[in-house]
């Protein structure tokens, strides 16, 4: 049994949850959650692709279009030389079989260290009226590794772009079920505006945000 678990067993028997209540105690919840209004938008002009990358643009992040995940190691070396940055990075097991070595990358395949410079992950899925990533953690989807690396590369496949936050955690019930240890929200570099309301990147977090949006024609 994990801590997790642990202190959450503690609380269902505070509270005297069995596994009965817990039942329709779920089934209100869907059906209040189902019947539900859904919240006011912003406005998102054009199709989601197309806010979302200029949402994101406006937060600081770089965005480039690629259209097979294949071209994903190139684009990422070109972004990299043109930062001047080092060609290491570490990034999520399911980019871990692409070519990285043809573009002159070395990439691995693990959880951050706290001394890697690059992390390169995918997302849960993406917002389009805000320029937001979301990414839910788990074994395969290390958190750490989007928000330790001065530099975070993002690839966002293009049908993961949905409308905005209520749509996102609607799919996030449909596919996932329960909800993951820590669901992290990223709108662009980290920063800052605690000096004189000076915007500093990097306060906190990655100096630069760049993303990959994959499957755009």
């Amino acid at each position: 049994m994990s801590s997790r678990e642990d202190i959450l067993g503690r609380v269902r028997r505070q509270l005297g949850r069995t596994p009965e209540n817990a039942v329709r105690g779920r089934s209100a919840m869907e059906g209040y959650i189902a019947a539900r209004a859904p919240g006011p938008h912003g406005i998102i002009s054009g199709d989601l692709v197309s806010h979302f990358r200029d949402k994101s643009a406006a937060l600081s992040s770089s965005v480039e279009d690629i259209t097979d995940l294949a071209q994903a190691p190139a684009a990422i070396a070109r972004y990299l030389a043109s930062h001047g940055l080092p060609q290491q990075a570490v990034c999520w097991p399911r980019f871990a079989a692409l070519d990285w070595k043809a573009a002159g990358l070395q990439v691995e395949s693990r959880p951050t260290h706290g001394a890697d410079l690059v992390g390169i992950s995918g997302c849960f899925c993406a917002l389009a009226e805000t320029g937001t990533l979301m990414l839910c953690s788990g074994v395969d989807t290390p958190a750490a590794l989007s928000l330790l690396p001065e530099t975070h590369i993002a690839i966002v496949a293009a049908e993961r772009i949905v409308a905005g936050m209520e749509e996102a955690w609607t799919l996030l019930r449909s596919e996932l079920g329960e909800v993951p240890r820590a669901v992290n929200f990223i709108s662009g570099p980290s920063r800052t505006g605690d000096i004189e309301q000076t915007i500093v990147l990097g306060a906190h977090g990655p100096y630069r945000v760049h993303i990959l949006i994959l499957g755009t024609p």
